[in-house]
């Protein structure tokens, strides 16, 4: 069931989203199964029940989610943003981390993996450059089903690499810095991501919910006949189940309880105010 918006709010706002779904990679054993289905899924959700007109959500999928595109596409979706406008970022994709040689192994930059990750990646100061600048009163939800995980060390191989079979064909959304032949943390459990002190949530513009903590994997799996990424899949599902009437602050609460059988716990980062705000309105 569509939820009603107000004829003001209909007349006086926009309503954009931009949804990247990153099956497809250029390293043996990486590729992934659901993100594509993850951001058709959410195109739908905010097609179907939250007012967006088909004409204003763009999809990158696969070949098309090069590094540059993305920033292209993120551009366009904030360009001419004001008060009032709702504005929606969804990837599924590979995460990763990257830590400068010679630097310091205790930190390391959180990234993103678009299509072309043999020559680019997404660090997520880059991201944050976008939302700091957002106009105040433009609704920005950022939701990322990908890992940004430490941990890839004192993981099994099998397990770093998806690829390992499961009932479920259970895959990890990590790419180990390795197979770029870039340096990994030595220490990872006790290494810090730059983010943290830069960007308190008191300061930020967005509201963003992530699938997991900085020291854990999302997962991509076979749920119910499909693929999905675990986080995307039982956040749909919360939804669904609220009638698209739910805040976000619920929707971080009904998904931790929805997504226990995957050893990840998603996290929801924003203003207090914002988090209390109904999803997508």
């Amino acid at each position: 069931m569509a939820r009603k918006t107000s004829t003001v709010n209909a007349a006086t706002s926009k309503r954009r989203a931009l949804c990247v779904g990153i099956n497809d990679y250029p390293y043996g054993g990486s590729d992934l199964n659901g993100c594509v289905n993850d951001a058709k899924a959410w195109a739908k959700c905010l097609s179907d029940n939250f007012g967006f007109a088909a004409s204003d959500i763009k999809m990158l999928l696969d070949s098309q989610a090069t590094k540059k595109n993305m920033i292209n596409a993120l551009k366009e979706l904030l360009a001419g943003a004001q008060a009032g406008d709702i504005l929606v970022f969804t990837n599924s994709s590979h995460g990763s981390y990257y830590t400068e040689v010679g630097g310091d192994e205790d930190e390391y930059d959180e990234i993103l993996c678009p299509y072309d990750i043999s020559d680019n990646h997404i660090v997520d100061d880059e991201l944050r450059d976008f939302f700091n600048n957002l106009p105040e009163g433009v609704n920005m939800t950022v939701i990322l089903d990908n890992c940004f995980s430490g941990t890839a060390t004192r993981a099994a191989v099998n397990e770093i690499i998806p690829g390992m079979r499961t009932p479920d064909d259970r895959r990890i959304r990590f790419l180990n810095p390795a197979l770029r032949g870039l340096k990994i943390l030595n220490d990872p459990l006790s290494a810090k991501p730059k983010k943290t002190e830069k960007f308190p949530q008191s300061k930020m513009r967005e509201v963003l919910l992530s699938g997991c903590t900085d020291n854990e994997y999302s997962y991509d799996a076979l749920i119910n006949g499909k693929y999905h990424g675990a986080m995307s899949y039982y956040a749909l599902q919360a939804i669904e189940e609220a009638k698209n009437t739910i805040t976000y602050d619920q929707l971080h609460q009904r998904l931790r309880n929805l997504i226990r059988r995957y050893p990840q716990h998603p996290q929801l980062e924003g203003q207090t105010a914002n988090k209390k705000r109904l999803i997508f309105s």
